[in-house]
């Protein structure tokens, strides 16, 4: 007779089994009708997201309901090693994230980022051109900046614009630049302490994606996607100690029948 733990991490597991198949299938589809490099960032690590929850389901399944006990054996190192590298990661997270937030304006909706707020890694990150031409290729994708454009009668004036929270797309307060539409802006004569005045440029294939505020920006939004996500893994963590505790009984059920097999 199967034992109740043995029924369980089988139940379990066929349920990741289950889940493991429209991920591999969605990571499949992306790396052959992905358009953009954006929209195929997710493929591979969809692909070895899948094909590594079905391998491990499948020797969950078996090991468990089949009382194969090296693969139950094999199950418990992986999901060891889960519990070891989720746990890091979630601790990591929490690190990366725990600095830096925007400052608010008087008078507009939106924050203003500061790269230097943030912690060190993630500023390494940003400004590493490697890095920050993959994540800047996306943000040009999403053509956010260019549809703005269809509203500039909506946007008649500065005053307008900065009433909406457009995640700070229009240049630093520091700049005082005069507003002219969404995406052109006529920069004021004079020196600037901010750098980022001088990068602007209102050609639509530049803006202010190379600016310090729009990484910044782009951290900020990272920061919040990452603490949901570590959230999310404490729970994880819990889920998968109490599956690992379940499983640890099932070997020593495997063991115990095994036994009293072999002393008939």
């Amino acid at each position: 007779m199967i034992r109740c733990s043995n029924s369980l991490v089988g139940i379990l597991n066929f349920f990741v089994f289950l889940l493991s198949i429209p991920i591999l299938s969605s990571g499949i589809w992306l790396s052959l009708h992905g358009n953009t490099q954006c929209e195929r960032f997710l493929d591979k690590p969809m692909i070895a997201l899948g094909s590594f929850l079905m391998v491990v389901a499948i020797a969950g399944v078996v090991g468990s309901c089949c009382r194969v006990t090296w693969l139950l054996w094999f199950y418990l190192c992986v999901m060891f090693l889960l519990i070891v590298i989720v746990f890091c990661f979630t601790i990591f997270a929490f690190l990366v994230t725990n600095k830096g937030s925007g400052e608010t304006i008087p008078g507009k909706a939106y924050k203003e980022y500061r790269l230097g707020d943030y912690s060190e890694w993630l500023q390494k990150r940003v400004n590493d051109n490697h890095h920050w031409k993959n994540i800047r290729s996306c943000l040009y994708d999403d053509k956010f900046c260019n549809r703005l454009e269809i509203f500039s009668d909506i946007y008649r004036n500065a005053s307008a614009f900065s009433k909406k929270d457009l995640n700070s797309l229009e240049p630093s307060n520091d700049c005082n630049f005069t507003y002219i539409s969404p995406t052109t802006w006529n920069k004021t004569s004079g020196t600037y302490k901010n750098p980022d005045c001088n990068t602007w440029d209102n050609d639509n294939n530049k803006l202010c994606y190379d600016c310090q505020a729009c990484k910044a920006g782009f951290i900020d939004n990272l920061k919040t996607s990452w603490k949901v996500v570590a959230i999310v893994n404490i729970i994880f963590i819990v889920v998968l100690m109490i599956v690992y505790a379940m499983a640890c009984c099932a070997v020593r059920n495997n063991m115990k029948d095994k036994n009293n097999y072999a002393s008939f």
